[in-house]
């Protein structure tokens, strides 16, 4: 539903209070001014700059004063019709307890003389004592057809709009972005090549992501080709993310839930999915949300999520959950109860999203992560990664020791290793010029390091999760490669 058939429901509905969450003000009074006008309603807004404008040939109030915008409100209200005054960037100025108290005694009245306040703001900052007096509306970044008006509003020169494919591409794109933001890389991309091209888009909406600071692009090389192992795991993430029917929101694929020990490929593994589907791949890191202030918490994460949501298609990488929500399944005391209350928001957007965002999240110790985190529906399935076996060894061996321009040679005994402890070899080895079985000797497993917790976690992924390297539910094994030997209970209950 678009911004302004929401706004007519509440104006008609009497809502004196409306918060309007949005970073396209200019776009978004301009909705508002055009439903006023189609309704008949009085429409006037005001900034600490210019004062108080309507749409009309009146010159502008000179008022500045937020406190005195307020009051004009009661002044502006007409019994023939409904008055909408919006009021832009009023968060500065809430810290104030007169203009929170104006505002409350506002919003009862606008409800006797029809008049409704809207706020405009990037943000919501809502005092405590005007919580319950307001609805909070988002403007909704724009959609595909909004998003081609533009491009043809820029590339008004048939040589300058690509081909239909290439087109879509572009506006793939530009998904995401602000009306603002799709104009400035469109015209960028024809100063630079004097036609719409989807890198320039894509450089500039890298940039976007970085100044957000809450979600990241990822623009690596990696393929499947550069990871040894993880057979079963790559086919089924393919065969869902390509399935003819992922276009349906009732057969689009949700997403990977990765357990395993360090250093066993899933970072890895979701840095070079959505280069094998044509995807971008956003990283969402828990730890960098956590606001100061109260409830910025969680503004960050509906934001980033909702940056996901804008770019899909698109592959969202989260790593290591049990860290960043670590305060969930212990004390919520120890934050105040924010990595619950973060928790909660993550998985509502994942059990009801709508977007095509393929979500693939990693944990080192479930244990850390309530068991709901995991149930069906959520995702699509849950795979163990294991340590690799002596064949999957081999592959990563050779892709590592093309990688770092090492000669073939004698391999050290890697029984035990992880693929980032190969790697970590053959980059000492061509870091300090020895051979492999030299640089071996600074590699110290993490299968021997953390022998209990890996052994911990392969019990508990035993019968829970899929395997990533066969097909089928994985089975245990002990840190040493043997299989884990289940101790037998006497059938005679009376032997102890």
């Amino acid at each position: 539903m678009r911004l302004s058939e929401q706004l007519a429901e509440y104006v008609r509905a009497c809502f004196a209070g409306v918060w309007l969450e949005s970073h396209e003000h200019e776009d978004a009074i301009l909705e508002i001014a055009q439903l006023c006008h189609r309704e008949r309603w009085q429409f006037a807004q005001w900034d600490v700059e210019q004062g108080v404008r309507t749409t009309g040939e009146q010159p502008a109030v000179p008022i500045t004063d937020p406190l005195a915008a307020i009051r004009m409100a009661n002044e502006m209200s007409d019994p023939e019709t409904v008055c909408v005054l919006v009021l832009a960037n009023m968060h500065r100025f809430l810290g104030s307890a007169e203009i929170v108290q104006a505002m409350a005694r506002q919003l009862h009245l606008g409800k006797q003389n029809r008049t409704t306040l809207i706020i405009l703001s990037p943000v919501i900052q809502l005092p405590a004592e005007l919580e319950k007096l307001f609805v909070i509306l988002q403007h909704e970044l724009p959609d595909g057809s909004q998003l081609e008006e533009i491009a043809r509003g820029v590339a008004t020169e048939e040589s300058e709009l690509p081909a239909t494919d290439e087109l879509s591409r572009v506006l793939e794109s530009a998904a995401g972005l602000t009306r603002y933001e799709a104009e400035n890389a469109f015209s960028l991309s024809l100063v630079r090549h004097g036609c719409l091209r989807a890198d320039v888009v894509w450089d500039l909406k890298a940039q976007t992501l970085k100044k957000s600071g809450l979600v990241g692009l990822h623009a690596g090389p990696e393929r499947f080709d550069q990871l040894g192992g993880l057979d079963n795991l790559k086919a089924f993430c393919l065969r869902a993310m390509r399935h003819q029917g992922s276009r349906d929101a009732k057969l689009r694929p949700r997403g990977v839930l990765l357990l395993s020990p360090p250093g066993c490929g899933k970072s890895q593994f979701a840095k070079s999915l959505g280069n094998e589907t044509g995807r971008p791949t956003l990283t969402l890191d828990i730890g960098r949300l956590m606001g100061s202030l109260v409830g910025e918490s969680e503004g960050n994460i509906r934001r980033a999520l909702r940056i996901a949501d804008a770019m899909s298609p698109c592959v969202l990488f989260c790593d290591e959950l049990d860290k960043g929500l670590s305060g969930v399944a212990g004390n919520a005391t120890t934050d105040s109860g924010v990595s619950a209350r973060l928790f909660g928001h993550f998985l509502t957007w994942l059990s009801d999203r709508e977007s095509d965002v393929f979500v693939v999240a990693t944990a080192n110790d479930i244990s850390k992560l309530p068991p709901e985190f995991a149930r069906a529906e959520r995702f699509d399935a849950t795979f163990f990664v294991d340590l690799p076996n002596a064949e999957q060894r081999r592959i990563i061996w050779q892709i590592y020791l093309e990688q770092f321009q090492l000669d073939d040679q004698a391999l050290p005994d890697d029984d035990l290793w992880t693929g980032a402890e190969v790697r970590a070899c053959c980059r000492l080895a061509a870091l300090l010029d020895v051979p492999l079985l030299q640089a071996a000797n600074n590699i110290v497993p993490v299968a021997i390091t953390a022998r209990e917790s890996v052994d911990r976690l392969r019990a508990w992924a035993e019968g829970r999760c899929l395997s990533a390297a066969e097909s089928g539910i994985y089975r245990a094994v002990q840190a040493d490669g043997k299989p884990r030997v289940r101790r037998k209970l006497p059938r005679d209950p009376s032997v102890n």
